[in-house]
């Protein structure tokens, strides 16, 4: 591995490690172990037959349409709506739950940074990740509590395959939020995208004892569970 390939490593490493530290209060991501990526592998694809592949999601995303956010403290409505998602019996109850916090997520930096999010994603939709990353930067400089400023550069630098800056962005969330399931399943993509399949489910787990019926991400660990640890005899 070369010098660089090396300091990347160490740097995905460092900010990975910050992430989980977060999180030190829960005790399923705490026993994460970090690994640096592996060197990219030369030569010709594996031959069919092997291993299933799991092919990597895309970051969940707020609806559309936001539903009105609930009057009243913010803070005690997100755990209202926490306790009620962890609990929903159906998808589509647990779909009015979570938009519903997506709602409060989005609308809590105030005037001004909901204004500069609503051009963040203008420039998402454009896929001008540049200017997003800008408007981003000036949001979390004056509004350091809004969380989902740092959620959204952290998916921003996701899709620019910027790891180490999406780690670190979602360190941010996670100590503000550690029950942000956008965050958490954004972890465990970012650790499938290097390659470490332990460090990936042990982040979807935790996205799911949150949000128990994040899409996809039950069949994402099941396969990961056999995997990582096996079919159950």
């Amino acid at each position: 591995m070369s010098t660089r390939a090396r300091f990347h490593a160490f740097a995905l490493s460092a900010a990975l490690s910050a992430a989980l530290a977060a999180l030190a209060g829960a005790p399923v991501l705490a026993q994460v172990e970090v690994q640096p990526p592996p060197p990219a592998q030369e030569g010709p694809p594996p031959p069919p037959g092997g291993p299933p592949h799991v092919e990597p999601l895309k970051p969940v995303e707020p609806p559309a349409e936001l539903p009105k956010p609930q009057a009243g403290d913010p803070k005690q409505n997100l755990d209202r709506l926490f306790r009620a998602l962890k609990i929903a019996p159906s998808d589509e109850s647990a779909k009015f739950f979570e938009n519903r916090i997506w709602a409060l997520f989005l609308t809590s930096g105030g005037d001004t940074g909901n204004l500069l999010m609503g051009r963040v994603k203008t420039a998402m939709d454009k896929k001008d990740f540049d200017l997003a990353i800008k408007l981003l930067n000036a949001i979390v400089d004056f509004r350091s509590d809004y969380v989902e400023a740092w959620n959204r550069r952290a998916t921003v630098y996701f899709m620019k395959k910027d790891f180490e800056s999406a780690i670190a962005d979602i360190g941010e969330v996670l100590k503000r939020e550690p029950r942000h399931f956008g965050a958490l399943s954004g972890l465990g993509m970012i650790m499938q995208e290097l390659g470490d399949e332990k460090a990936a489910l042990t982040a979807f787990r935790r996205a799911l004892e949150v949000h128990p019926k994040l899409e996809k991400i039950p069949d994402i660990v099941k396969k990961l569970t056999e995997t990582v640890e096996g079919r159950p005899i």
